[in-house]
């Protein structure tokens, strides 16, 4: 395999169900990749098969020319950092413990963190303005302050991939796009070699700030490329079997439900 992140020839399943079927593309640096789909189409799923948290039904996942399975356990939490789609807190600890957990592929000796982590930790939370959250417990956050949280440990462990599940949940639109404009700066301070893959139902804030979209129709079927070519009325209208038109504003474009006809039971009507 190539470097990178590459995927060949890979199925995904679940239960009966074909999710993706014998899907192969190259990941590089520099691009921020949105995974869209319906409910159940296999976004999760494909996210940690990527991660090496589940095996693919068939296939291959690599990085940097090695399969996951050739990976040290320590070596490929260094290289790729994953950040799911649910936080479980199940004691309470202050929001800089939790970043700073995101630190032990890092840490040697007696297991202690140095200023170097702290420093890492701070700063990942300050790109997220929730630095004066640090000795907050975070188990007394809001959902959508957690969810900063946990996207904050993300870019805290400094891996070169970031593998993100859902990350705008739970988020109001104004911290949608923060965080986004986060992640888009991220990649561009080092565009050689950082890679973005996030999980969005929001098609039009991934037309927006990605540079590239798979999009999962959920029966085998997977789109990759650009994002305004994935992204189009066309593709997402069948892949989420509804129909969508893109409307244009000068440079602004927006995918908004096609009207219907005339008014009717569950139709929109103008």
């Amino acid at each position: 395999m190539n470097d990178r992140l590459e995927l060949a020839d890979v199925r995904l399943t679940a239960g009966t169900r074909v999710l993706v079927d014998n899907f192969s593309h190259r990941f590089g640096g520099g691009e921020l990749w949105c995974i869209a789909g319906p409910n159940g189409a296999g976004k999760t799923t494909l996210i940690e098969v990527i991660a090496g948290l589940q095996k693919p039904a068939a296939g291959q996942v690599g990085i940097d020319a090695r399969t996951l399975g050739e990976w040290p356990v320590e070596a490929l939490a260094r290289r790729r950092a994953l950040m799911p789609q649910v936080s479980h807190d199940a004691f309470g600890a202050t929001v800089l413990e939790t970043v700073l957990v995101a630190r032990h592929p890092y840490l040697s000796g007696w297991g202690w963190e140095n200023e170097a982590d702290t420093a890492a930790a701070y700063a990942a939370l300050d790109a997220l303005d929730m630095a004066t959250f640090a000795m907050r417990d975070v188990t007394s956050l809001s959902g959508g302050e957690r969810q900063r949280v946990a996207l904050a440990a993300a870019l805290c462990q400094q891996a070169p991939l970031l593998l993100l599940d859902e990350p705008l949940a739970h988020l109001d639109l104004r911290h949608q796009v923060e965080c986004l404009e986060v992640l888009r700066a991220w990649v561009a301070a080092r565009p050689e070699e950082r890679t973005v893959l996030l999980s969005c139902h929001d098609l039009n804030l991934a037309r927006r700030f990605a540079t590239h979209a798979l999009l999962l129709d959920g029966a085998g079927r997977v789109i990759a490329g650009k994002v305004a070519d994935v992204l189009s009325a066309e593709h997402a209208s069948r892949a989420f079997g509804f129909a969508l038109v893109l409307l244009r504003d000068g440079e602004h474009e927006v995918l908004v439900p096609r009207l219907s006809a005339g008014p009717g039971p569950g139709n929109l009507s103008t």
